[in-house]
């Protein structure tokens, strides 16, 4: 039998842990992986490309688990009352191949996309860093700034977003964290002045430029989420060009991530060994930091991972008969219904 975890069952999986402990577990999940990220067998994800968005597979495994997670992105979709990003997945047992778990994957795909924001500003931002800027108020944005509240230690942050109602939404959902300071920004360059940390987070399928140079600080370390496929992109050139890069798997990043503005000699360093104690993150305070985050397949393998442990733990989830059991493993004809 597979274990199976719908959207209820993650959601109650998150309250009985609590959101900071799981949001603490996963962190834990996800560095120990990025530490260990030489063992896993890694590829780009496999990508069908439309004029109206993208569906992916993000396939890795290593010696004991193979996972994988299909996933879209829509920008139009919230006009059609349907969400920018879906998602769901699966982990198995490498010795067997048999499936553990199918799970969905679009609120694990929000808090695994935080915490590896936080995760890579707790690596590369400055030290002292207690204020943040995020633009873009869809549907990431409310576990960005909980995730960094919990990891970094963030109590104050600007929003903007060009939807009014999409900044309602956040100061809505965040109103009983009262120890999280929102404030309303009114524009991309308000929100970002005078932060540590800025985030983008948009979900526009084109070649954006949400950051322009005029708008970076001396110390500012920046995670570019939003852009994550060819042709979509959120910071300007000059912008790549005045940090030091940092990106998950680079033959995925150099096609789907800011970088792909760069010539391919343009130096980026992998996040993975910074995690790993191997390399040095920011080379001195001043220094502008960049993230240039599209998402990788390992950080799903993290959350499945993760909660298919808590789901064992706290028995949440049902068993579901996606394989056959068979008598005879040879014998797979006598469960069809043949008819004459």
């Amino acid at each position: 039998m597979t274990l199976f975890l719908d959207v209820n069952a993650l959601r109650d999986l998150v309250n009985k842990t609590g959101t900071s402990q799981f949001i603490s577990g996963l962190l834990h999940f996800i560095e120990q992986d990025f530490i260990r990220w030489p063992y896993f067998d890694k590829s780009p994800r496999t990508a069908a490309h439309s004029k109206a968005g993208v569906i992916e597979l993000m396939p890795v495994a290593d010696d004991v688990n193979y996972g994988f997670k299909y996933v879209n992105g829509h920008p139009k979709n919230p006009t059609l009352g349907l969400s920018t990003v879906m998602a769901f997945g699966a982990l198995s047992d490498v010795d067997s191949g048999y499936p553990k778990l199918l799970s969905e994957m679009t609120l694990s795909t929000a808090f695994r996309t935080a915490v590896t924001s936080a995760m890579a500003a707790k690596a590369l931002a400055k030290p002292n860093a207690r204020n943040m800027g995020i633009v873009g108020c869809g549907s990431q944005c409310e576990f960005q700034v909980i995730a960094f509240h919990i990891i970094n230690n963030i109590n104050e942050v600007r929003i903007f977003d060009i939807d009014e109602e999409a900044m309602d939404k956040v100061e809505k959902n965040l109103k009983n964290y009262p120890n999280i300071k929102i404030i309303r920004a009114s524009s991309v360059k308000d929100c970002v002045q005078g932060a540590d940390i800025v985030t983008t987070v948009t979900a526009d399928k084109t070649n954006a430029t949400i950051l322009t140079s005029d708008m970076i600080e001396e110390g500012m370390h920046i995670n570019g989420v939003g852009g994550d496929c060819p042709g979509k992109t959120e910071l300007h050139i000059d912008v790549l060009k005045s940090g030091k890069i940092f990106v998950e798997h680079e033959a995925q990043t150099r096609v789907e991530g800011d970088i792909q503005q760069l010539e391919a000699q343009h130096p980026v360093y992998p996040l993975w060994r910074v995690i790993a104690g191997l390399d040095i993150g920011r080379d001195f305070e001043k220094q502008i930091t960049i993230f240039d985050s599209v998402g990788f397949a390992l950080e799903d393998l993290s959350i499945l991972r993760y909660v298919y442990e808590l789901a064992v733990e706290f028995k949440i989830g049902e068993t579901i008969s996606l394989i056959p059991a068979l008598d005879n493993p040879k014998d797979l004809f006598k469960l069809a219904v043949v008819t004459n």
